[in-house]
């Protein structure tokens, strides 16, 4: 057993937040470079994986941290303090690792057995095939956007399941090492350049049978609903760790600006004396603070989650809910701030710019946008059926 294991989970996370608190000089320093070079600095990535940062989802008996949802969202929001590209490849490779509980101890032994430092991407979206053979499966397809893409040994993959006809037989996920897929550099963007948010080839892959399960059923007629299957994830969370410290980041700058500079052109010298530069901060603060609330909720909601046991409809919707009401404040209050730091938090040498950047990319990302996510929550609080909506 690893000597990070520990039986007090709150006794641990609280130590690994402080060891990433001491990283974040280091990391912050490479988040420069790590833009620079479309991904994250191997001496960032060397330090999370020492500081345990990597380890979060990883089972104790493999020398993991064995910690839970709202755990991983902490740890996503510590880093992302330093730098949004480095939370957003920890805490998706933090899912990556959590998705594979879902796989047979024989799997995880696979990935695990050499140590907890094993790195496991994850596309959750369907793009590609698995059509049966003797044995397992045979896997092609493509799949954007698979970030901390240059880091992972391994990835899990979603996919439409086919069997030995060709014919459609529901949905699954399969793990594939990274010695049958290729990366290519297509992740070329205005925010998190380095999450290495790149496409994922593979071409007639064999994966065993004990790499690969069912997700769902296929429909029983075209307007059935019974093939869809609503499970507690972490990938919600995994998306709103980064944006939480990302705002918290620029509020500490604008705050500290806010000491040494003035207002221009008028005669105030300090804007940390201006009322409308108080008020606005005091809003951007308590925005802020509700998309922490709602996040905790949303994390404690699936840690009480019986992962073996069928999920109810409407808090899972809830937690998407949370999470895009989260996002938007996030989102609102980095806009206030932006407006009062100035001009100034716009120049290249400010991390500020890329801080915005950053999250104003991932804001959009399809499984966390507000609208949709108020959309899901919505109907179901009327108890409105949602056709659309396959993963919560």
């Amino acid at each position: 057993m690893d000597e990070m294991a520990t039986a007090d989970p709150g006794a641990e996370l609280d130590g690994l937040l402080a060891r990433i608190a001491e990283l974040r000089p280091l990391l912050a320093e490479n988040g420069e470079r790590g833009e620079r070079d479309r991904r994250v600095a191997e001496e960032s990535m060397v330090a999370l994986k020492r500081a345990g940062a990597l380890r979060v989802s990883v089972p104790g008996r493999y020398g993991g941290l064995d910690l839970g949802h709202l755990a991983a969202m902490r740890v996503g929001r510590a880093v992302g303090l330093a730098d949004g590209g480095t939370a957003w490849v920890v805490s998706l490779l933090n899912s990556g690792a959590w998705y594979t509980r879902h796989f047979s101890d024989r799997v995880q032994d696979e990935i695990f057995s050499d140590g907890p430092d094993a790195l496991v991407s994850a596309v959750v979206a369907p793009t590609g095939t698995a059509r049966r053979v003797r044995g397992g499966y045979t896997v092609t397809g493509e799949w954007a956007y698979n970030s901390g893409s240059w880091h992972a040994e391994w990835a899990l993959l979603a996919v439409r399941l086919q069997d030995e006809r060709g014919e459609a037989a529901g949905e699954g996920q399969v793990l594939i090492p990274a010695s049958d897929y290729w990366i290519e550099d297509v992740w070329r963007v205005a925010g998190m350049r380095s999450s290495g948010s790149n496409l994922l080839l593979v071409e007639d892959a064999f994966v065993p049978d004990h790499r690969a399960i069912v997700t769902s059923e296929p429909p029983r007629s075209p307007d059935s609903g019974g093939g869809r299957v609503y499970r507690a994830a972490s990938v919600p969370l995994a998306l709103l760790g980064p944006q939480l410290g990302l705002g918290r980041a620029i509020l500490e700058a604008t705050a500290a600006d806010a000491g040494r500079r003035g207002v221009a052109y008028t005669a105030i010298g300090r804007k940390a004396d201006s009322v409308p530069f108080q008020l606005d901060i005091a809003r951007a603060s308590q925005m802020l603070d509700t998309a922490d609330f709602f996040a905790e909720r949303a994390g404690a909601y699936l840690d009480s989650v019986d992962p073996g046991e069928p999920v109810d409809y409407l808090p899972r919707a809830r937690v998407r809910g949370d999470v895009g009401w989260a996002v938007e404040n996030v989102t609102e209050a980095i806009r206030i701030l932006l407006s009062i730091h100035g001009s100034s938090a716009f120049a290249e040498a400010n991390p500020v710019q890329r801080f915005w950047r950053d999250q104003a990319v991932v804001a959009r990302h399809g499984y966390v946008s507000p609208s949709l996510s108020l959309e899901v929550y919505g109907k179901a609080v009327m108890g409105v059926e949602n056709p659309g909506a396959v993963l919560l």
